[in-house]
Order: C-alpha cells, then sequence, then structure tokens
C-alpha cells in the first residue's frame, strides 16, 4: 500500500503526551476538514501535478505541497538512509486517517518504532493495536464534518484546542456518552493567546486534565 508523504522529518515532538520526545514526523497529504487557524494548509490538495520523487520529501521543506507515494518498506528505506536516530514515528497531515495506516504502523512497529496518529477524528481510525492515537476533534469548521465515535473510543489522547469557554462546552458536549477513564485528555491554547491559556490552565486544574502549550512554537523549531 502507497501513502501520499508531503514530507518527512526529525524533530522534537512539541505538544500533547509526547512532548519533548524525539520524533520522526511523517507528513500525509490530503485534509478536506477545513480548519481557519491550519497551519498546514498546503497539505489539503492532492494535486497530481505536484507529485514529485521521494528524495524530495525526505528532511525537506514541505510547505509547497509537494508529495510522493512511498510504501512502508520505502519510507523505512528512507529513514536509515537519512541516519534518523528517533524511535518514535508520528503519522500526521492533512488528515492522515484519509488512509488505512494499518499496514504501514504495523510494519513501523516490527521494524522497532512507536507510533503515533494525530488526527482530527472525521476519518474511522485504523492502525496497529500498539499506536498511540492522539485526536484532537475538530467541530464546527467550514466542512461542516463530525467528529466520529469510532474515533474517539479508539482514542489514548484527546488534545482539544481552546480560546473561549465554547470550546470547553462543545468538548464536554462531544465527549457525553464517552468513558474517558483510561485516556489523557489536553488542553491546547489556540495561539498561545494569553487568556486562551489561562482558560486552560484553569480548566485542566479544575479536572485534573493536562496542559498542552505547542512548545515547539515557543521554541521556534519544526
Amino acid at each position: 500500500m502507497k501513502y501520499p508523504v508531503n514530507e518527512v522529518f526529525e524533530t522534537i515532538q512539541g505538544e500533547g503526551v509526547y512532548t519533548g520526545v524525539p520524533a520522526i514526523f511523517v507528513r500525509l497529504q490530503g485534509c478536506p476538514v477545513g480548519c481557519s487557524w491550519c497551519d498546514t494548509k498546503h497539505t489539503w490538495d492532492l494535486l497530481e501535478t505536484n507529485r514529485v520523487e521521494p528524495e524530495l520529501v525526505i528532511q525537506v521543506d514541505g510547505t509547497i505541497g509537494r508529495w510522493s507515494h512511498l510504501t512502508s518498506d520505502q519510507l523505512i528505506h528512507r529513514l536509515k538512509q537519512k541516519a534518523f536516530t528517533a524511535s518514535h514515528i508520528v503519522i500526521t497531515g492533512g488528515e492522515p486517517c484519509m488512509h488505512d495506516l494499518t499496514v504501514i504502523t504495523e510494519t513501523l512497529n516490527k521494524a522497532g518504532y512507536s507510533t503515533q496518529i494525530e488526527t482530527s477524528g472525521t476519518f474511522t481510525v485504523l492502525c496497529s493495536d500498539e499506536t498511540w492515537v492522539t485526536v484532537s476533534p475538530k467541530l464546527k469548521m467550514k466542512a461542516g464534518m463530525a467528529v466520529l465515535p469510532q474515533a474517539l473510543y479508539r482514542a489514548n489522547e484527546i488534545k482539544h484546542p481552546v480560546a473561549t469557554q465554547t470550546h470547553i462546552e462543545d468538548l464536554d458536549a462531544l465527549l457525553t456518552n464517552i468513558d474517558v477513564a483510561n485516556k489523557t485528555i489536553c488542553l491546547q491554547p489556540i495561539s498561545q493567546k494569553k487568556r486562551a491559556t489561562e482558560l486552560a490552565m484553569r480548566v485542566c486544574i479544575e479536572r485534573n486534565w493536562r496542559l498542552s502549550i505547542q512548545t515547539h512554537k515557543y521554541l521556534e523549531i519544526d
């Protein structure tokens, strides 16, 4: 199975449960959700005219929306060629769960990598049992897509972007029938704004949730 890869790069995970962990990000091309604050809008369209050779998406700038088809084995071969040392792989996008990620996550796990998926929850999550699934639910976005119960049930971590009290209320409504006892819930202030950060901190303390502050943006790294 081939996946449309926009870019592959090694860095530090900047948010959520794995904050601070060295990670290889595998960003897939394509996303229909339409988040207004998205900082990777170049990944939205899967245009054949932007298809390139695999070497042009490995540890290079992916912001022009180019992409290449890679199988799981081809991806692992490229990682070894680049001598990447991180053993944690984050599959993101775009919206990665537009694709069945079972083969790629199982192959990576067998090769010794831990895997994580970052998804909006608007597509069914298909992956290995060992994969850590981070659902960042995108509610009331331009495309009007619903967050699926299956994605919430599968989630290990629910990482919710917040700016106002309404966002907290939306999350509460979304999780009404979801058992979160064994899930980590993170609140992430949108754009690191002071009021959003203060709100997220207060609610995290009240509910014993976790604050995710996008440390990579403070550190000015990818």
